[in-house]
Parts: structure tokens; C-alpha cells; sequence
């Protein structure tokens, strides 16, 4: 009895041992399995913690005022290198891994997981100026597209079509105005008058003359009260963005920009232009911080001064008025008319009947250059003045204007602002040439300010891809990829 007893206790210490050893054997499948799915999701945290981390190093003054989140890769020294990046995402990752913060991990504690970091390396970077700027305005265009309905943008295709079309911005009639002044000019000089066969000198006198003493003396100096009172302030473009681009010394991302979206169509065009417009100062909405006063007009310009940019912007305005006013003094009847007639009795009295038709012309031009004086001045201080003007919105009469004295007070109108024209004059540059210009001004703007001297926009990063490997002391490794930027 005792032996069989005996027996039957060997069979279950057999049988508890087996189980025993079948449910360790669970447990520390289960451990490790645990070990090694924790392990990889704590990677991947860690991972996305670390690129988080160093996206939130964004340029604060970049952001400040342009309103667009982007890594300085320089990180203040002057030196611009994706290495800079490298070692702040592994500071960050190494950081996340330890646990040397844990309360009394030394002596309770033990690392479960033991990761350690073995690699991390920044694969692929996009930079503020990759694809001459197009990330650049991207980023811009993102910024504003909640901000700005594209109503304007119907209005802005409808006036350029109609400045296209009537070839407003094409100096046509600047042309037209000297070929008929010379024309004229061709009847002064000595005249033989064959009844008599004697020589006296004939001249025919120009009704648009103290106009032209005006035109002499500068479109700035006929709108401005004061031309003195202009920003002086002058750009140094030598160590801009857009120069070092020009020579190939900038810094380029390779992240293609097939992966990220374009700006081709109008649409994010416009969302650019209007996010310039925002963003940047013109005459009459000036910033007293900023290196130019007049930075959309530099950006339709790209002259060295204020006061040059200023300068340009406004003798295209006059052209393009003085043509639009143009093409509505020929289809308006009764403004015509009276030029005719003034034109005709001049002839008449000077014996060249011939000549009026082109008198008549030169009368026009005349009469169209007062009002575009009067409708730039009227921009300038604020005013509205429609693409192509009607009976209603015509200022200057035939003999005021002649008169040449165009010191009239402006009214405040209606149709378009001077800002509008400032969007025409920038759909009308090419794309690259504004978006490096815009760059420029950027770039000049933040290295202003304290601290940033050295700034540069090619060392500006809006995405990164890392290469991470990390190891564990239990056998394991975890290789992972992964790509982050601002949205």
C-alpha cells in the first residue's frame, strides 16, 4: 500500500513539473514577446517625440512676422548644416530613452526594454528655397488660405485681360505720343511762301506744351507734396538669398518636390500674392522696423532704394492710367469733339488745315496724361480709379488740363485702390523673379533684428526625414523611418 502511495505521489510531482514547465514556458514566451512589442513601440514614441521636439525649435522671429514655422538649421552660429539638426533630434532621442530620471532607478528599477540609441540620421530634408522658392511659397500660401476668399481673384484675371487686351502696360502710348510730337515739329522751321517766293520762319504752336514742361519733371515730383519726405532707406542685396542663388552658393534639400504640392494654378498664386500683401509693407501702410519701407513695390521692382522702387511703381501707374485714359477719350463723343474743334481752330489760324487730325491726337494724349497725373496722385493718398473711366469718374476738363497747373485735391472715388494695382503689377512679374525678391526681403528683415545677423533662408527646414536605429540589450533592433514637417 505504502509503495503504490508512493507511486502514485511520483506520478503527480512528474505531472505538476511538466505543467510547471509548460506554463514558465508561456509566461517567458509572453515576457518576451512583451519585451519586444514594448520595445518597438517605445521606439517608435520615442521617434516621433524626438522630430516633434525639433520641429518645436522653430525661428521665432521668422514666425513672428512672416507667419511661417521653419528649423534654423544654424541654430544662431552662422553655419547652416543638417548635421546641427542630427544632433539635436539625437539629444532628444537618447534623452526619451533614458531612465535616469525615474525616481530611485538605481536601487528598484530595472530597465525592462534597454534601448539604447545606436544611429540617427537626418535622410531627407525640405528647405525654404527649394525649387527657387517654391517652398517657400508653399508655406506662404498656406499660411493666408483661410484667411482670403478667392473673389478677388476673378477680378484681378478680369483687369489684366483688359490691360492684355488693350495693350495698357505695353508703352504704346508713350510711342504714339512722340511720333506725333515730332510730327508736328517736322511743320516747324523756315516756310516758303510761293506768292511772294520769300522765306519766314513758321512755327505751330503746341497746346499740350506747359504739359510737357510738367512730364520733364518726374511723376514723383507732380503727385508728391513733398518729395522729401519719402523713405530714404536702401537695400543691400549683395548677400541676399536670391544673389547666392544666382551663383550657386545655397544650401538645397533632397526631399523631390513631386512629393509636396505645387503653386501652378492662379488660384495658390493669388493666395501668395495676397499672403506678400499682408505681410509686407507698401507706401501708405509702411512698417518703420523693416529694412525697405516700400516692399511690395520692391518686389515689382527690385530697385536698391525706397525711393527708387516708389519711383518706378508710380510711372507705371501713370502709363497704364494715361493709356486707359486714352482709350476712353477716343470712344467718348463730346471729349473728342472738343478737342477737334480746338485742334481745327488752331490749323485754321496757322494756315495747315492738314495738320489737325494730328493736333487733334496730340490734344488727347495730352488731356489723357493730366487726368492719369491726377488719378496716380488720387491712388497714392488713398483713393480709388476705375481700369477704364466713364463720364462720372473723368476729373480734369479740356482747358484745366491744358492749363498744366494739377494741383488739384483728390477725391476718394470708387473702383480700384492702389493696392489693387500692386496685385496687377504682381501677377504681371514673373513668378521666380517675385518669389526670389520676397526672399530677399525675408531674409533682410529677420537678420535686423538681435541675434540674427547670419540668418539665411536656404538654411531653413520645413520637413525631415530620419533614419533611426535603435538596440536593445536584449538581442532586439528597431530600424524605422519616418517623416515629419509643418501643415
Amino acid at each position: 500500500m505504502d509503495n503504490k502511495k508512493r507511486s502514485v505521489d511520483a506520478y503527480l510531482t512528474v505531472w505538476l513539473a511538466l505543467c510547471l514547465m509548460l506554463v514558465l514556458s508561456l509566461f517567458l514566451v509572453l515576457i518576451d514577446g512583451a519585451r519586444r512589442n514594448g520595445g518597438r513601440l517605445e521606439a517608435e514614441c520615442v521617434t516621433d517625440i524626438g522630430l516633434q521636439s525639433i520641429l518645436a525649435e522653430y525661428h521665432r522671429e521668422l514666425m513672428k512676422q512672416y507667419n511661417i514655422f521653419a528649423i534654423d538649421a544654424s541654430y544662431g552660429t552662422g553655419t547652416c548644416s543638417r548635421e546641427n539638426t542630427e544632433s539635436h533630434l539625437k539629444a532628444y532621442l537618447e534623452k526619451n530613452l533614458s531612465v535616469e530620471d525615474v525616481f530611485l532607478s538605481q536601487f528598484i528599477y530595472r530597465d525592462f526594454l534597454g534601448l539604447e540609441l545606436k544611429r540617427a540620421e537626418l535622410s531627407g530634408v525640405s528647405i525654404l528655397t527649394d525649387g527657387n522658392g517654391a517652398v517657400f511659397r508653399e508655406k506662404a500660401a498656406e499660411a493666408l488660405e483661410e484667411d482670403v476668399g478667392l473673389g478677388l481673384l476673378e477680378d484681378i484675371q478680369e483687369w489684366i485681360q483688359v490691360i492684355e487686351v488693350n495693350g495698357l502696360d505695353d508703352g504704346g502710348t508713350e510711342r504714339e505720343k512722340r511720333n506725333l510730337d515730332a510730327e508736328v515739329e517736322s511743320y516747324n522751321g523756315i516756310y516758303i511762301e510761293e506768292e511772294k517766293d520769300v522765306w519766314v520762319p513758321f512755327y505751330v504752336d503746341n497746346p499740350t506744351a506747359a504739359l510737357e514742361e510738367k512730364r520733364c519733371l518726374g511723376i514723383l515730383k507732380l503727385v508728391m507734396e513733398d518729395e522729401g519726405q519719402l523713405s530714404q532707406k536702401i537695400l543691400v542685396q549683395d548677400h541676399l538669398i536670391m544673389n547666392r542663388m544666382e551663383q550657386g552658393t545655397f544650401n538645397r534639400g533632397n526631399v523631390k518636390l513631386s512629393e509636396q504640392s505645387g503653386l501652378e494654378d492662379a488660384a495658390e498664386r493669388f493666395l501668395f500674392q495676397e499672403y506678400l500683401l499682408k505681410y509686407m509693407g507698401r507706401y501708405g501702410c509702411e512698417d518703420e522696423d523693416d529694412v525697405l519701407k516700400y516692399q511690395v513695390e520692391y518686389l515689382v521692382s527690385g530697385k536698391d532704394s525706397d525711393v527708387e522702387n516708389l519711383r518706378s511703381v508710380a510711372g507705371r501707374l501713370c502709363a497704364i492710367r494715361e493709356a486707359a485714359n486714352v482709350l476712353y477719350l477716343f470712344s467718348d463723343g463730346g471729349k473728342r469733339t472738343e478737342a477737334q474743334l480746338l485742334a481745327e481752330v488752331t490749323c485754321t489760324l496757322l494756315w495747315v488745315p492738314e495738320l489737325a487730325p494730328v493736333l487733334e491726337a496730340v490734344i488727347l494724349l495730352g488731356w489723357a496724361f493730366a487726368e492719369s497725373v491726377y488719378d496716380v496722385k488720387s491712388l497714392l493718398n488713398g483713393g480709388r480709379i476705375p481700369l477704364i473711366k466713364d463720364d462720372e469718374s473723368w476729373h480734369y476738363g479740356l482747358w484745366s488740363a491744358l492749363w498744366g497747373e494739377l494741383q488739384e485735391e483728390t477725391r476718394e472715388g470708387s473702383g480700384m485702390s492702389y493696392a489693387d494695382y500692386l496685385r496687377i503689377f504682381m501677377m504681371l512679374t514673373d513668378l521666380e523673379t517675385l518669389t526670389g525678391r520676397a526672399m530677399n526681403m525675408v531674409e533682410a528683415d529677420i537678420r535686423s533684428t538681435p541675434g540674427n545677423a547670419a540668418f539665411r533662408l536656404d538654411g531653413c527646414l520645413v520637413q525631415v526625414e530620419a533614419d533611426i536605429q535603435i538596440d536593445s540589450t536584449f538581442g532586439y533592433q528597431y530600424t524605422l523611418t519616418r517623416r515629419a514637417g509643418y501643415h
